[in-house]
């Protein structure tokens, strides 16, 4: 290759990143050791961590982002993106995964079993009925959260943003920004109403129908599945929140925006996990 030659793809140089975010994540993880044992430092270290990580992760994608728009990534950088993002969806999905069997499990093997004949040598006043505060009668008393209305609501609107952000994905192929930009911002609303409904029903549950994260499995595996699932809709929403800013900047072109390909696919995640959540927590 001559030296006035371009290269066919970027080699970035040593970064300082990884082992920054490692020596966050070491804190957090020490501080939440000694946070779960009681230690008066336990709490503070895992903030510290946290935050620790998160600066680095500013600063990161900064990097990241600065390489992107200087042009210094081709086709090889691009396919690498594809890959990690598609990787890092399909673990979410184990992750999801993971609470759904758990879910199955106790309402469909264990509390079937512990209402048969064998369970009830263990327990004999057991009754295998769904919700159920558990065979020790130590659970207070609690009301189930039905699909209306606020979970239905929260169903309509995350199937409105995953239209909005078709919409926005479709009208930046066509090299229509302001209609991208547009689609953007709804579709951010739109998860923030969700999360601001989300927060209301939690308090609706807590302090009116006494269903709380102790309130047996079903409290467990209620507040599990569509807490980090409220979580991920922060995250998702953070993400586009980051690609509308770009956008308005002016940092993506029509052939040009993974970032903001990887964000709605993240999205569309979200929201066929939500569909899932809706009919297995809410509706069986």
């Amino acid at each position: 290759m001559s030296s006035n030659s371009t290269p066919h793809y970027f080699v970035p140089g040593l970064s300082r990143h990884p082992a920054m975010a490692a020596l966050g994540l070491l804190a957090f993880g020490y501080g939440m050791s000694g946070w779960v044992n009681q230690a008066p430092w336990g709490s503070p270290v895992a903030a510290v961590g946290v935050l620790w990580v998160l600066f680095v992760l500013y600063h990161w994608f900064g990097d990241t982002i600065a390489e992107s728009n200087a042009g210094k990534n081709g086709v090889n950088v691009d396919v690498s993106y594809r890959w990690s993002m598609a990787w890092f969806i399909f673990s979410e999905i184990m992750f999801f995964g993971a609470f759904f069997a758990a879910l199955f499990y106790a309402r469909n093997i264990a509390m079937p079993w512990m209402g048969s004949v064998e369970g009830k040598l263990i327990w004999p006043n057991f009754t295998a009925v769904w919700p159920n505060a558990g065979p020790a009668g130590l659970v207070q008393k609690f009301t189930t959260m039905g699909p209306w209305p606020i979970p239905t609501i929260n169903t309509l609107l995350l199937l409105s943003s995953g239209v909005t952000v078709t919409y926005a994905h479709h009208a930046l192929r066509d090299n229509r920004m302001k209609q991208a930009i547009m689609g953007l911002s709804a579709t951010v609303g739109l998860g923030f109403i969700f999360l601001c409904f989300q927060g209301f029903e939690y308090y609706h549950a807590y302090h009116e129908l006494n269903l709380k994260l102790t309130s047996g499995i079903y409290g467990s595996t209620f507040f599990m599945l569509t807490g980090f699932h409220g979580f991920h809709v922060f995250l998702g929403g953070l993400m586009l929140a980051i690609v509308l800013r770009r956008a308005i900047r002016g940092d993506f072109t029509a052939e040009h925006h993974f970032a903001f390909e990887g964000a709605a696919w993240y999205w569309h995640f979200v929201d066929v996990v939500w569909l899932g959540l809706y009919i297995a927590v809410y509706w069986m």
